[in-house]
């Protein structure tokens, strides 16, 4: 049996680990960073736990604040634009998986032949150069993107979201600190958290799960499945936190090398067509989804019920799946995750872009993971489905 396996070569986990920055640098050889956040994070005064550690140990940094909340190419192209103007030999990626995605694609555009476009890099080629060692300092509990060999980068001429991989986008090290999330708002707290745990389920039905993968995809479950409603709704619960941000990195872990599979495939053009956020997009999508590949890999869905503390352990496999379906229906009311129309997206809006969010989504070649694989016409229907919730 061949398993590769792809991680980061330094993850430091654990409250305060921001204030370790400088030791981090001195420990990779770098000293002159450009940091990759987002203008919430400047104009809160957040960025500051980053970059005060550095400040006292004598750090000089350039700062590229100017991303957005979806990544787009031409935001990439700006912070290539400012990282060539200036000294710098490693980046940090500091803020939810916005910022550390539009890091990686930027240190993965430096790495490129001038008048690169970033589309010519999307899967299925593979992305595995990078100018500079990468640093990723997640603030959320829920893309993973410290863990990942991925992207996701709209094309903003094609209105796709791109999935851009290999090993150009995996962090060099990662600080995984919980205490950066108590500040998060409930909304961005219920959407990245459900992101992760569709990250850990798909990854745990995925074609291409393997043991290791299982590990990671079945610690994940366990820590999220509890936490993901208390986090919500006691946004204090430190425990809560720190499980979910454990989760969540591990969760990454177990996807970067499973793969993901057709919720997300579907969900990444409903955010490059109407703009909802990502984590948002998967929670429309998950029951749904799931609902429709439960056929096809009972066992695996059952378990994840069993292991999230949605059935009992005792449960059989039928009853199980079904108390997954259900509690991911639940989990959405109690979380206040709207449908597409409560979102605000017309119907006829909704039908005229589904024939090509389909053919979209079996583009990024995440369906094919999916245990039930399905045709254009499948996901027209599921997209229907979701829409009328």
């Amino acid at each position: 049996m061949t398993i590769p396996f792809f991680a980061p070569r330094f993850i430091d986990i654990g409250g305060g680990a921001v204030s370790r920055i400088a030791p981090l640098l001195a420990r990779l050889g770098v000293s002159a960073p450009l940091i990759v956040t987002d203008p919430v994070m400047v104009k809160l005064g957040l960025i500051t736990q980053l970059t005060d550690p550095l400040a006292a140990a004598g750090i000089r940094y350039t700062l590229f604040a100017d991303t957005v909340p979806e990544p787009v190419d031409q935001v990439i192209d700006a912070g290539v634009a400012v990282a060539r103007r200036a000294a710098i030999d490693c980046i940090i990626g500091f803020g939810g998986g916005s910022p550390i995605d539009t890091a990686k694609a930027m240190n993965i555009l430096l790495a490129a032949a001038p008048g690169t476009r970033l589309r010519s890099l999307k899967v299925p080629v593979s992305a595995d150069h990078a100018a500079y060692p990468l640093i990723a300092v997640p603030t959320t509990a829920g893309t993973g993107s410290e863990a990942t060999r991925f992207t996701v980068i709209t094309d903003t001429e094609t209105d796709e979201k791109m999935l851009i991989g290999g090993l150009g986008a995996l962090p060099v090290a990662a600080l995984v600190d919980y205490e950066l999330t108590l500040s998060v708002p409930a909304r961005t707290t219920a959407d990245t958290g459900i992101d992760a745990f569709t990250h850990a389920l798909e990854a745990y039905v995925s074609r291409r799960a393997g043991p290791i993968s299982d590990g990671y995809a079945r610690a994940a479950l366990g820590l999220i499945g509890p936490n993901l409603r208390r986090v919500y709704q006691a946004p204090d619960d430190r425990a809560a936190r720190e499980a979910m941000m454990l989760g969540a990195m591990l969760a990454g872990l177990a996807f970067s090398n499973a793969s993901v599979a057709l919720v997300h495939g579907m969900s990444r053009p409903i955010g490059a067509h109407f703009h909802v956020p990502h984590g948002m997009s998967n929670a429309m999508l998950l029951p749904a989804v799931t609902a429709y590949s439960l056929h096809a890999a009972l066992p695996r869905y059952a378990e994840a019920a069993r292991l999230a503390g949605f059935a009992p352990q005792e449960a059989a496999d039928q009853v199980a799946g079904a108390a997954l379906v259900a509690e991911l229906a639940a989990i959405n009311r109690d979380l206040a995750v709207p449908t597409p129309a409560d979102f605000g997206i017309e119907a006829q809006a909704w039908r005229a872009r589904r024939a090509v969010m389909a053919d979209q989504a079996l583009a990024s070649g995440s369906p094919a993971n999916n245990p039930a694989v399905p045709d254009a016409a499948m996901i027209i229907a599921l997209y229907d489905r979701v829409y009328e919730g």
